[in-house]
């Protein structure tokens, strides 16, 4: 398997440091307000990505922190008159809502910043005793000038990145680029005590604290958003190998940017939308399915026309579903053709070839359309097809959906009570041979949007495709 490692701008060939497990890192939420769309991208692609990593016989260790301390959450306790406590977990609740319907597996580990300060003083200590910071009136900061290979990630000299930063000139630092380990404790901000005084964390040390401590010191892969580039994943890799001397993560992956209508994601737009209220109205399985049909590292589009095709494709998947398995019932015992095993593994070992080339999850999912036509087709031309090859076709497409989350609302296989009554009326009157009334309750089950088609297995009902 290759995969594009943002540190050395190539597709490499994926190496663990352990023969049979990966340590991989992604950079979760800050948790004052609901996840939104744009959150929702690493969240569900690396979920998808540590999916085929198990599936490819890896025990994958994967942490994904929660940033419970921060000025937005301080900034929004303030202003609604409560502790930051009773916000960010508030707010830690409703995310586990979302990503459990977006059907995101539960990390190995998920830590909070306010419940890890003991491990994040030791690591600023360890910075500090290896001259890489420095204390001002109870702050520490990292002096980046110290780090020779600073920059190496977002590959700019820092020069270049010094150049476009902006820095307030009552701040403490002695560089633009400096960044605060430890900040001191001011009013109306919780705080804890540290040989520094009391404060709380920066933002960049809490993640480099917390993969160390779980992952060990140099991970297989650290993941998160192309906005995270620079400064918060540059800054990780300079505390880190600062403390460590030793590399932080051999793998650096970056998804995509998220637009809305072809433009950026904006509150001043008008154009923000928490993965709660898209959800609510489209469901949570479009918007999965729809990430995963793009290739993560390049930018994707939400559209409402984006959401309403992803429903589509999603129904068709579920009435493939649905007919194979009315098909497997009613077959016939007998061996699978050997042409057609073969045209079924091809488009395995297809399947598998996109997610091996920089998990490219669009053109798996466009190899699992072109499987589900092939199978069609072959239903259609085929007036008897072996129970072998359809319960082959089940165990493939189960693989597939498994690996890529999608297609989990066992309620789309469903037909409801009442298409199924209207549909024992409808074939009492053409046992009847009233076939005027029975096409007319055909036409009845049609308006709630199902079809019913005869065939000589047996009736079929299923949901049309939009």
């Amino acid at each position: 398997m290759k995969i594009y490692n943002t540190l050395t701008r190539k597709e490499e060939e994926f190496v663990p440091i352990k023969k049979n497990e990966i340590n991989m890192y992604v950079c979760g939420p800050t948790v004052y307000d609901l996840i939104h769309i744009g959150n929702a991208r690493p969240i569900i692609i690396f979920d998808c990505f540590r999916r085929y990593l198990e599936y490819l016989g890896y025990k994958v260790n994967y942490v994904q922190n929660f940033t419970d301390v921060d000025d937005k959450i301080i900034n929004r306790a303030n202003k609604e008159g409560k502790d930051s406590k009773e916000i960010s977990e508030k707010y830690i609740k409703e995310y586990y809502k979302d990503v459990e319907n977006l059907n995101v597996k539960k990390p190995t580990f998920a830590p909070k910043v306010t419940e890890h300060i003991d491990v994040i003083i030791k690591l600023i200590e360890k910075i500090l005793e290896n001259k890489h910071g420095y204390v001002v009136d109870g702050n520490v900061y990292f002096s980046a000038a110290s780090f020779k290979d600073y920059g190496k990630l977002s590959n700019m000299p820092i020069e270049e990145l010094e150049s476009g930063e902006d820095v307030n000139s009552k701040d403490l630092k002695k560089s633009k680029l400096d960044f605060a380990l430890w900040k001191a404790a001011k009013e109306n901000e919780p705080f804890w005590e540290s040989p520094w005084g009391r404060g709380r964390p920066g933002w960049h040390i809490e993640c480099s604290a917390m993969s160390q401590h779980y992952l060990g010191e140099t991970l297989d892969i650290h993941c998160g958003g192309i906005d995270l580039i620079f400064p918060h994943h540059e800054n990780e890799i300079a505390q880190s190998e600062s403390a460590t001397n030793k590399k932080f993560a051999n793998y650096w992956m970056h998804n995509g940017h998220v637009k809305i209508d072809g433009k950026k994601m904006s509150k001043s737009l008008g154009n923000f939308f928490t993965v709660r209220e898209i959800c609510e109205k489209y469901g949570y399985e479009p918007l999965r399915f729809l990430i995963v049909s793009s290739y993560y590292k390049t930018p994707i589009n939400f559209t409402k026309d984006s959401l309403n095709q992803s429903k589509a494709c999603l129904q068709r998947m579920c009435n493939f579903k649905k007919n194979i398995d009315f098909l497997i019932e009613k077959a016939k015992e007998g061996d699978e053709k050997e042409s057609l095993k073969k045209e079924i593994k091809k488009f395995e070992e297809d399947f598998f070839s996109a997610l091996n080339k920089d998990f490219n999850t669009a053109d798996a999912v466009s190899n699992l359309f072109m499987f589900i036509r092939f199978v069609n087709g072959v239903l259609k031309q085929e007036e008897d097809v072996s129970k072998a090859f359809l319960v082959d076709v089940k165990e493939k497409f189960l693989k597939f959906i498994e690996i890529l989350g999608i297609v989990t609302d066992k309620s789309c296989y469903t037909i409801p009570e009442e298409v199924l009554i209207i549909n024992e009326k409808r074939q009492k009157a053409r046992k009847e041979k009233n076939f005027e009334l029975a096409d007319k309750l055909r036409e009845e089950i049609n308006s709630l949007g199902y079809i019913v088609e005869e065939t000589r297995n047996g009736t079929k009902i299923y949901k049309k495709e939009k």
